[in-house]
């Protein structure tokens, strides 16, 4: 539930922020008439995100249970691509976010009313099919019959939601970039486990051998049907007795990534960087 709720929070929060600087620019700038169709934009994003949740939901029902594993576990591979970019993309663009939505936001005004609406359609569109796709898989990994994954994701968007509310009234201030650090390298934990479990669905489809080499089993030691077991499962989509695949997998996309995320941000352009001294030595002279 935890590793849902966070994932609807912070692909909640940054649509809600594109919402809120959408909205506070066309009011400061006097052109609340153009609010109508960014408003517009934004429910037929929402609208598509709902409905892709529903055909991801309803139309994998209707599948053979390889052809339900291969849908899942390609669609996990395809989850943690978008959402490892996702991270990336808001840590390195974040302080230049909203200067990029103004201008597009200008261009879209001088055009007319349907720009308007794609521009608005397509800055909390893509928010939501990310989210509506990630949400499906993790879903999958921490296992069916239970409802505590979506509830988690619907209180996630919810907080979301209120947040950005409240960013827009000035009543909350916070450290974004801090935030989106510390959640970012969250979702990378569980963007590995959602990753492993992938392969694992390509093992059970009978695409991928090596569904019986286990790594390790500690099912005694940590029961998957006890009140930790299911912690670790809701939060690290941890499996007791995981493949040799799996853990090769989860190990070879976390450690990489997670220090890749955490380095500086002005880490690889500062190797390049090599002629500082000459410069500075032209100036003494």
């Amino acid at each position: 539930m935890f590793a849902n709720y966070l994932i609807g929070l912070r692909e909640g929060l940054e649509a809600s922020l594109v919402v809120c600087i959408l909205v506070a620019y066309l009011v400061k700038t006097g052109r609340r008439d153009a609010l109508k169709p960014v408003w517009t934009g934004i429910a037929i994003a929402v609208a598509l995100a709902l409905g892709f949740g529903c055909a991801l939901e309803f139309g994998s029902q209707e599948l053979t249970f390889e052809a339900q594993e291969a849908l899942g576990g390609t669609l996990s591979i395809l989850a943690v691509g978008l959402v490892t970019w996702m991270v990336f993309w808001m840590r390195r663009t974040a302080r230049h976010l909203k200067a990029e939505l103004h201008g597009k936001l200008d261009a879209a005004l001088e055009i007319g009313t349907a720009a308007l609406v794609a521009t608005a359609f397509l800055a909390v569109g893509r928010e939501g099919l990310e989210t509506a796709l990630f949400v499906w898989t993790s879903v999958r990994a921490a296992g069916e019959g239970s409802s505590d994954p979506v509830t988690g994701a619907l209180l996630g968007l919810a907080t979301a939601v209120l947040m950005g509310w409240l960013f827009y009234r000035g009543a909350l201030r916070i450290n974004l970039a801090r935030f989106f650090t510390w959640t970012g390298g969250m979702l990378v934990v569980v963007a590995a486990g959602v990753l492993a479990y992938g392969f694992h669905d390509l093992q059970e489809a009978d695409w991928l051998p090596g569904l019986t080499d286990r790594a390790f089993d500690v099912s005694g030691t940590i029961p998957p049907d006890s009140w930790y077991g299911t912690l670790l499962k809701g939060v690290f989509n941890f499996q007791p007795d995981p493949t040799v695949l799996q853990v090769t997998v989860w190990l070879l996309y976390l450690v990489p990534t997670l220090a890749l995320f955490l380095a500086p941000v002005g880490f690889a352009s500062g190797k390049g960087k090599v002629k500082q001294p000459d410069e500075q030595g032209s100036r003494s002279s």
